[in-house]
């Protein structure tokens, strides 16, 4: 199932696991395995991409960067198939992503031995970039009647859906807040109408889902097999500055 109706999609270019994700989550269906198994085993292969980076083993970093964005997108399909959405699956998986990226943008750090701080702003950088993304589309999901699973705007925790406890949603939501709720305010800060806006052109999100996460790791893991990690923490840095750009153009576009 999509997250969107068909008449709204648009090639997401960070989405490019979902086909085998939705064979997966077939494949699962009538099983016993629950959408939050899958995002756990997605951060073991996360922490196996991690380990491959450290030990200078690009070509299995890239294969495991590339499966854990499969899985990544399979958690949301299995709850969908399976008719089980969750804010607890929802919230572990948004905590665990963040976790990872900083790891993964830590390991390159370590294997070229540049600058700390500007891991660290690389970090801020990719994290802002996902935000972006994340906030456009949760808008455009929400105006079309797609899946709501995500809000757009996320201040307090939520009623827990069936199935699930009130006291893991909190808990989890604290996590969320806690780590994401400044990248939010910034991105917010900079796009306040967006959520008044129209509509979401195709070309434009096409563009944005370049600042998803799935072709963020792509991106990482071609760039380790290609012998450019000294280029990843600069080259993300740079990219956040097309922020703004793609701000701007969603803003002409609903003029």
């Amino acid at each position: 199932m999509s997250k969107l109706p068909i008449e709204h999609r648009f090639l997401d270019l960070s989405d490019y696991g979902r086909p085998i994700a939705r064979q997966i989550a077939n494949a699962l269906k009538n099983t016993r395995v629950t959408p939050v198994q899958v995002t756990l085993l997605f951060i073991v292969t996360g922490l196996a991409a991690i380990l491959c980076i450290i030990a200078a083993q690009y070509w299995a970093a890239l294969f495991f960067l590339v499966v854990k964005s499969i899985l990544d997108a399979a958690d949301g399909e299995l709850a969908r198939v399976k008719n089980t959405p969750s804010y607890t699956g929802r919230y572990l998986d948004s905590v665990a992503d963040i976790i990872l990226n900083f790891f993964f943008l830590l390991s390159i750090w370590y294997i070229t031995d540049g600058p700390l701080l500007l891991m660290l702003v690389a970090f801020f950088g990719l994290q802002l970039q996902g935000t972006l993304y994340n906030y456009y589309y949760v808008i455009l999901r929400n105006k079309v009647n797609g899946d709501k699973t995500s809000r757009v705007f996320e201040h307090a925790s939520p009623v827990a859906m069936a199935g699930e406890q009130q006291r893991h949603v909190d808990i989890l939501f604290s996590a969320y807040y806690i780590l994401y709720g400044g990248f939010d305010k910034i991105i917010f800060w900079l796009d306040k109408k967006a959520p008044a806006c129209d509509h979401m052109p195709k070309l434009l999100m096409t563009a944005v889902s370049s600042f998803g996460l799935g072709f963020q790791l792509l991106l990482m893991g071609v760039m380790l097999c290609l012998g450019w990690a000294s280029y990843i923490i600069p080259f993300f840095i740079f990219y956040t500055v097309f922020i703004l750009v793609f701000i701007m153009i969603r803003r002409i576009a609903n003029s």
